[in-house]
Order: structure tokens, then sequence, then C-alpha cells
């Protein structure tokens, strides 16, 4: 399958580096709004094309599947544009800037008959079927709440700090408590409460968010972009508890009783980075005709938008070029 990668940030480089390491990929095309970056970029990557426009590479009827790797702000502009060119698409989460925006562009990608994804790792992960196994075993009991926090030093990056490129928190960081929560125990919330911390610039730098379900179960999620955290996530049952290292990149999952005595502890698979399992995905849905992923479906993408709208109309959060 030949990648291209429109946009040369750092999160590109990241995927870039992933897919030189796999096998079934290759690294053939990067696209940057200036040639100088895209021609760097592929020297040190070790793709074959580089192009000084994202319609250039678009246009390239080689590429089988493109990365977008833009800020969110820009996510269904560069979306569309992949979709109009008949390319398969695994746009960066947050998918878009709001739940209307996803829409549009799902409905263009299902129109033009091509496949869009989410590119939110932990959905993709073999971690993710480790921790409903658990769940599911029993081990822990009846399960009533869960609890997940994110937080990195990232205040200072451009694109946080700015509405104009749907910045803040809750996009960057504040999206994968909301899918750890939806994972464990899916989407049927009753109610969202939430409240934040907001730049002078007018987004938010912490979120914290707490989701009643109608079956009674409780998650209290927690982000913030001025500190780091644990990155913890621990789901409670009447029996036990779960704990999971890093809910953005799972390195080892925990299992206790109520005594707080270790049950188990289970290793997560080696991995190249962990990018590799939602490329792997899209490749499969590629090859079966299919135009999502059935790890993170389309539906499941328009109601991670609409919580987060949600949140945003609750801490006072809108950005100017959303419509």
């Amino acid at each position: 399958m030949k990648m291209a990668i429109l946009g040369a940030g750092g999160i590109a480089e990241k995927m870039a580096a992933t897919i030189k390491e796999m096998p079934e990929v290759e690294a053939y095309a990067v696209a940057s709004r200036s040639l100088e970056k895209a021609e760097k970029f592929a020297e040190q990557h070790g793709f074959e094309k580089a192009y000084g426009s994202y319609e250039e590479m678009v246009k390239d009827e080689a590429v089988d599947l493109v990365y977008v790797a833009t800020p969110h702000s820009h996510h269904l502009e560069h979306g569309k544009l992949c979709a109009r060119h008949g390319k398969n698409m695994l746009v960066e989460k947050a998918f878009t800037q709001n739940a209307g925006q996803a829409k549009e562009l799902l409905e263009l990608a299902k129109e033009k008959r091509v496949l869009a994804a989410e590119a939110i790792w932990t959905r993709y992960m073999p971690s993710k079927q480790m921790i409903l196994d658990v769940m599911e075993s029993g081990i822990i009991g009846e399960i009533h709440s869960l609890h997940a926090t994110l937080s990195y030093p990232v205040a200072h990056v451009e694109r946080i700090r700015q509405p104009e490129l749907a910045g803040g928190a809750l996009l960057d960081l504040g999206v994968y408590p909301l899918n750890f929560a939806f994972m464990a125990f899916g989407d049927d919330v009753e109610r969202i409460d939430a409240s934040a911390a907001l730049a002078e610039t007018g987004v938010d730098m912490a979120v914290n968010m707490t989701l009643k379900y109608r079956d009674g179960k409780v998650a209290s999620l927690f982000c913030d972009a001025r500190v780091a955290d644990n990155r913890e996530g621990a789901i409670y049952g009447d029996k036990g508890y779960i704990m999971v290292q890093n809910i953005n990149n799972c390195e080892k999952i925990r299992v206790y009783d109520h005594n707080h005595e270790l049950l188990k502890e289970i290793p997560v698979p080696v991995q190249i980075s962990g990018y590799e399992y939602e490329v792997l995905a899209c490749m499969e849905a590629i090859q079966k005709g299919e135009l999502e992923c059935p790890q993170m479906p389309h539906k499941e993408i328009v109601r991670m938008m609409e919580v987060m709208d949600e949140v945003r109309a609750k801490i006072g959060v809108a950005y100017p070029n959303e419509k």
C-alpha cells in the first residue's frame, strides 16, 4: 500500500517513522505548503515523492491512503480535498472541529466511495480488547465507575493556544479520556457536566468532565495542557479494579481485588509506535472495499464529536471559523 502524508509537522514525523518499519506499507509521498520542507521531510524519512502543495499530492494516482496531519481547524478542508480526488483518508484526531463538520466530511467520503477513518490510535490497539476481556471476565465484579486523566505540558504550542486552529486541551488531550470511557462503558450517556480553566485566548487549558450513564455508571475524566500527569485510567467494580498505565498508549494492565492486592499483571504486545494498528486497519478496510474501520465506525466518530461539542458549550469555548 502506497501511503502519503498531508502535512509535515511533528505528528507526521511519528507516522513517517512508523510506516518506515512496516513491510506492508510504502512511504510514498509527503506534501507541505513549502516544497523545501516537504523535500527535507522526504529525504529524512525515505519518501519517494515530495510535493509543495496538498492539491498536487492528492492528484497522484498512485496514492492509496492519505494520512491527514494538519491542525484540527483544517481537517474538514483537507479531508474534502482527499475525498474529491478519490483518496482514502486517515484523519488525525480530533476528526474535525465539531459534529456538523464530521457529518459533512463523512457524507462526502461516502458519496465518493472512499475510506474515511479517524486516527484515534487507542481504538485500534490490542490493549483495547485486552481491557474489555478483563472487564467481561467478572474478576472485578459488577462495574460501576471509572476515571481517566491525560495531561501534557503543551500550552506553549501555537496550535494549542490559538482558537483559529481549534486549539485547547479538549480536542488534543481530552479526546483520550473520553474515548477511554466510551470504549469501556459505551455511549449511552444521560448527562454531561464540565468545567474548565481558560487561557487568555479563550481556549480551554484544563477540562474536568463527568459522564452519567443511563445504567448508573459514572465516568470522571480530566485533561490539562499546562502540566504532566500520570495518564492513568481505572475501572472500578465491587470486587476490585483495573489500573491502566498510560491511557494514551497502554503500557501495562494491572488487576487488583477490593483489598488492593494485585491479582494479575498483563503486559501489552511489543509495537513499533502504536500507530501501525490504525494503518493496518485502514489497509484491511481498503482491501475489503469498506468505507469505515470497525474499530472506530463513522457513527462513533460523530458521537464523539457531539460529546465534545456539548462539553465546549458547557465551558463556553467556540472557534471563530467553525460553522
